[in-house]
């Protein structure tokens, strides 16, 4: 007990960290969807006001609902669903019809579009006009979007610019696909 001639005491100030733990906590409950913009804000805002580590604790109390189970659980299912999905892109690439890679001593890229005077015409409503352009620079093989409306992907990344092809490759125009080829 304080007597009356002494200040009462008083919490020590809550540390930068502590709210910076429950500010990232509150941002990944927004991005999971778990809280609503207003609750976010809101919630942001009394982190911040925040006296002590219980008023803290309150405002993501309902976020952290994960046990040691609940984690394990959701860490299997997402190793198996990954598995998944890396099954689902093999089997897919083995399937995929191949583009065969001009010879190396073809000077003219090989323009890649559904115009009829391109020398690989797909004639598909996904894939544009003058789609891409396939070129031989400094022995590479580089592809180039020509500002296509659906995009050409290379290994499940949208190209921008121009990138580096290789055999083996994955390459979709459109929604179009293909394994490129050196044979």
């Amino acid at each position: 007990m304080t007597s009356p001639s002494e200040p009462p005491l008083t919490p020590a100030r809550m540390s930068d960290a502590e709210r910076e733990k429950t500010l990232l906590i509150l941002r990944e409950g927004a991005a999971q969807g778990k809280l609503s913009h207003d609750t976010f804000l809101m919630r942001m805002e009394r982190a911040l006001a925040a006296r002590d580590a219980a008023e803290l604790a309150a405002l993501t109390a309902d976020l952290r609902t994960e046990g040691r189970w609940s984690r394990m659980v959701f860490g299997s299912v997402g190793a198996l669903s990954g598995f998944t999905m890396r099954l689902r892109s093999a089997w897919q690439a083995e399937r995929l019809p191949k583009l065969l890679l001009p010879a190396p001593s073809a000077a003219q890229p090989l323009l890649i579009g559904r115009d009829p005077r391109n020398g690989l015409r797909l004639s598909h409503e996904t894939v544009s006009l003058m789609h891409a352009e396939l070129s031989r620079q400094n022995g590479l093989w580089v592809l180039r979007d020509l500002g296509s409306t659906n995009g050409t992907v290379v290994n499940g990344r949208r190209v921008v610019g121009a990138t580096v092809v290789r055999d083996g490759d994955q390459v979709s125009f459109g929604q179009m696909a293909f394994r490129l080829s050196a044979q």
